[in-house]
């Protein structure tokens, strides 16, 4: 137990006491159940913040946490409903879409991912807190009315808005269809042997640079039984200034054009060749997702680049599954490329 469980905690223990502030029948009964309800949402933005920055996220804070804001907002809607200040449909709307996104989130944590809260998400919850703060002080305040009520369907869109857009952006795990998609581990592991077989009967050498995919094309390269004969290293190039530093991309480019950009795969293939002093490398940049952290480019963007003495061919994709598919197209794109690449060179 830590000061942001504490918090969470506190936000569960508000929610009897609003219903009970909601429906006793005294002067200011509705003023002091907002002033309750007020506090108790500024608990939701304090524990996330203080979790992260004392580095005390645990497992009972990321079971509490949704929990407790779900049952927060619910719960005084269902009272609400009650007393006939919101429509019941709007509440079934809202329920229904925390407990699709809620068991979405489950399947993708069993799939090893992790899915964050987006834009729209937050808006929603500011929205919805807003619109039961409005309806909750209508009673005594008549003139708040109109904006609880315009308030109340702004939060509906959001809330329809947002499911959709986690629905559609994270299809791959409701579908259950991202292995045939992606062709599963042994299509991966099939296209690495193959170019391991070719770079071995060709004599040449391969490195990679690696941003988006952080590891995961060498791990696949390096899965091949005897691929240290032909594969030379690799370079994680995550941040821009190992991109500049290490693989001697210009700063200036990354700064007009972006890391995940063709000039920049093309940069960073050259570089791995040269630094490395292999005879091929391949490089990848991409914005991996969910979100694109305040870049104009659409998420699953992806260059990847691959250079020879010939000089250095790029490919762009968009994919469009959740952040481990993206990658693991990235991965395979890759190799489709080298392996493209190398029956050329027969």
């Amino acid at each position: 137990m830590n000061l942001p469980n504490i918090f969470t905690l506190s936000r569960l223990a508000a929610v009897p006491v609003l219903v009970l502030l909601l429906q006793w029948s005294f002067a200011g009964h509705d003023q002091v159940a907002a002033a309750v309800f007020s506090l108790a949402a500024l608990t939701d933005t304090v524990d996330g913040n203080l979790a992260r920055t004392r580095g005390q996220v645990t497992e009972l804070g990321k079971f509490l946490d949704p929990l407790a804001d779900k049952l927060f907002v619910i719960s005084v809607l269902i009272v609400l409903v009650q007393q006939d200040r919101v429509a019941a449909w709007i509440v079934i709307v809202i329920f229904a879409r925390e407990l699709l996104i809620t068991v979405l989130r489950s399947l993708s944590a069993d799939q090893g991912h992790t899915i964050s809260a987006s834009v729209l998400g937050k808006a929603k919850t500011v929205a919805q807190i807003l619109a039961v703060l409005c309806l909750t002080l209508e009673g005594p305040y008549p003139q708040l009315t109109l904006p609880a009520q315009a308030l109340v369907a702004i939060s509906l869109v959001f809330t329809v808005w947002s499911g959709v857009d986690y629905l559609l952006r994270f299809r791959g795990v409701w579908l259950a269809a991202r292995p045939a998609i992606l062709g599963d581990e042994a299509q991966i592991e099939e296209l690495a042997l193959h170019a391991g077989m070719r770079l071995s009967q060709l004599g040449l050498t391969l490195a990679v640079a690696e941003s988006c995919t952080g590891g995961l094309l060498g791990g696949a390269i390096t899965a091949v039984p005897g691929s240290s004969a032909w594969f030379k290293g690799g370079v994680i190039a995550y941040a821009d200034e190992v991109k500049s530093n290490r693989l001697g991309v210009d700063a200036r480019m990354l700064r007009d054009v972006g890391a995940v950009s063709e000039e920049t795969a093309r940069a960073m293939a050259e570089g791995a060749r040269r630094e490395i002093g292999s005879d091929l490398a391949l490089s990848v940049t991409g914005v991996a997702g969910p979100t694109a952290n305040g870049s104009q480019k659409p998420v699953g963007l992806t260059f990847i680049a691959l250079a020879s003495a010939g000089g250095v061919e790029v490919q762009r994709h968009v994919f469009d599954l959740d952040r481990q598919g993206n990658r693991e197209m990235a991965v395979q794109a890759a190799l489709h490329l080298l392996s493209a690449g190398l029956e050329r060179l027969t």
